[in-house]
This record gives structure tokens, C-alpha cells and sequence, in this order.
């Protein structure tokens, strides 16, 4: 990570990739802000997410003779749908919908044989926002991801509210994902970027 304020300085977080093999196939899609705010939109994450997912398995090796290749398609549409639909939701959710910033969705593939889906999502957050993202990001990577996920869960329980993170925590968990998370600061203003990546072998 480097060090410095957040409105000077870009700060790296976890697993971030930021450059990517001159020649891999990406997928990139962008929600402007406008009279009709994105949050209303969130029906189209699923769809938004689904369609990424769809999009992978064209880049998986296929053998028709291979029981478990149809298998291992099926289970890796359905990680890479559930973290896409997961940070396209935050993303949105989270999104400063002051700023005409687009919200940036998307996803990159590394490798031939053991393929890594990279997902990623943007967006617009207030130093108050990125503050409190940058605690729990700290508090994911030092603690152990299983522990933190009880925790979570527990304070569900107790605020009946939906505590963020937990979508995260799964992505580890349940998907062995390596997350990175990415700030910068916006066109001179107090606005920051946050760009999350999440890696998962499919």
C-alpha cells in the first residue's frame, strides 16, 4: 500500500492487478449517471451479471468426451454471476450519485488452460465513504476471513440490518477469491474512486 493522504495520493489494497497482459479478452460495461438515478436500476444487475457469466464459458476449454467439463463450466458461470452481481450491487449501492462519474463494470480473463475470470467494478465514494470501505478492508486482511464472517453474520442478528461485507467475505470464503481494492483521487475534487478487483480461478 502506498502511503499518503487520499486526496493526494493513490492507495492499493490486497490482490489489485493494475495491468493487464497486452493480449487477453476483457468485457466492459458502463452505467451513467442521469434524471433517473442508477440505483433505481438495480434490476438490471442480475441481468448485467448473468450476462458476464454467460460471456465466460466461451473462454473455458471444453471437452465434449469430459463429464466434469460441463460440470466445472456450470459451477464457474455460477461463481463468477454471484461475485459479479455482488460488486456491480455495491458499486451501485455505494455510489456518490453526486458526481457525473459512471459507475464501471466489467471483466478480464488470464490464461489458457487454468483460466482466472478478474471482475471488477467502479465507482464514485466522499472521503467519509472511502474512510470507512479502507477500515474494513483492514480489518478483512487482518483477521481470519471464516471468523469475520460469524462476526458479521452476528451483528446481523443483533441490528436486524444488512451489514456490508458479507458479499466479500463469501467471495473468500466460498470462491478462495483474492480481492485488491484501488483509490484515487477524482479530477482535483474530494470525490475518490474505488476500483474492486476480485480474481477467481474458473
Amino acid at each position: 500500500m502506498t502511503s499518503g493522504s487520499l486526496k493526494t495520493m493513490t492507495q492499493i489494497f490486497g490482490e489489485f492487478i493494475e495491468e493487464f497482459p497486452p493480449e487477453h479478452d476483457s468485457l466492459e460495461l458502463t452505467f451513467t449517471p442521469s434524471s433517473r438515478p442508477i440505483k433505481q436500476r438495480w434490476r438490471n444487475n442480475r441481468l448485467s451479471a448473468h450476462f458476464v457469466a454467460d460471456y465466460l464459458s466461451s473462454f473455458l476449454p471444453v471437452d465434449e468426451e469430459d463429464a466434469s467439463s460441463e460440470k466445472r463450466i456450470k459451477e464457474s458461470k455460477g461463481a463468477v454471476s454471484y461475485v459479479a452481481n455482488e460488486l456491480l450491487e455495491n458499486a451501485i449501492k455505494f455510489n456518490n450519485d453526486d458526481t457525473n462519474y459512471k459507475v464501471r463494470f466489467g471483466i478480464h480473463f488470464i490464461g489458457e488452460t487454468d483460466v482466472t475470470a478478474v471482475i471488477f467494478a467502479s465507482n464514485s465514494v466522499n472521503p467519509q465513504g472511502a474512510n470507512k470501505l479502507k477500515e474494513f478492508i483492514e480489518e478483512i486482511m487482518a483477521a481470519d476471513p471464516n471468523e469475520l464472517y460469524l462476526q458479521q453474520l452476528e451483528k446481523n442478528a443483533e441490528s436486524e440490518s444488512d451489514t456490508s461485507g458479507l458479499g466479500l467475505l463469501t467471495m473468500i470464503n466460498d470462491y478462495s477469491a483474492k480481492i485488491g481494492w484501488k483509490f484515487d483521487r477524482w479530477q482535483d475534487s474530494d470525490t475518490i474512486i474505488v476500483t474492486t478487483v476480485v480474481q477467481i480461478k474458473v
